[in-house]
This record gives C-alpha cells, sequence and structure tokens, in this order.
C-alpha cells in the first residue's frame, strides 16, 4: 500500500501545498509508504534559493531538502511542468526524480491525494 501525495499549487500562495508536506510526513512517520508528486505550477516548491521570509513563512525547500531524512520515499517533478516553469536540475533540489509519464505513476500508487 502506497501513497502518492499530489501538489500542483505553487508555494506560499496557500496552506494546501504545507498541509499535505505535512500529511506525507506523517505517513512516513508511522512507516506508511509516501511519495509527493510536484505538477503545474507545483513544481516551484522544488525551486533551489527559495526566500520566503518576507511572507513570514518557513521555506518550504528545507523542509523538503529533509524528506529522504523522515522516511519519504521519493519527490518525483513532472517533467514538461519543470521545462515550463524554467526548472533544470542547477535550479531544483538534489534527489527530484524527473516523470514524463504521470499517468503510469497515479496508476502505480494504491491512494492517490491530491492537494488542491
Amino acid at each position: 500500500m502506497t501513497t502518492l501525495i499530489v501538489i500542483d499549487q505553487a508555494p506560499y500562495g496557500s496552506w494546501s501545498g504545507r498541509e499535505a508536506l505535512d500529511m506525507a510526513f506523517s505517513l512516513a512517520a508511522f512507516d506508511q509508504p509516501a511519495a509527493m508528486l510536484f505538477t503545474g505550477p507545483g513544481v516551484n516548491w522544488l525551486r533551489k534559493g527559495q526566500q520566503p521570509d518576507e511572507l513570514g513563512q518557513k521555506s518550504a525547500e528545507k523542509n523538503l531538502s529533509a524528506a529522504p531524512l523522515f522516511g519519504i520515499e521519493a519527490l518525483i517533478a513532472d517533467e514538461r511542468a519543470c521545462h515550463k516553469y524554467g526548472l533544470s536540475s542547477e535550479t531544483m533540489l538534489s534527489g527530484v526524480e524527473l516523470s514524463s509519464n504521470i499517468q503510469e505513476l497515479l496508476n502505480g500508487h494504491t491512494h492517490v491525494v491530491f492537494a488542491s
């Protein structure tokens, strides 16, 4: 049983992405397999050099960098969305897997949760 949590909203615009991140960390804390997929504007969660201090929020970059330590199985980015938003391996967090077949990825998980 695996859970894929999908974030398709830009960081810092609403709390739904942050709540999805908390859900992923909670699943991992209870040894439930969880992975995260970032698509659409959501790929910007994976951008290096985020500076949300002016918004009064913590950096999602720091949280996501620690995801493997907390047991999140994979951080996956929609390859097409990365191209659209100008993300490359140089501008994205390390350890992120790219996927060009999102439907296959969705079908490969028991549970899929959308954070929209």
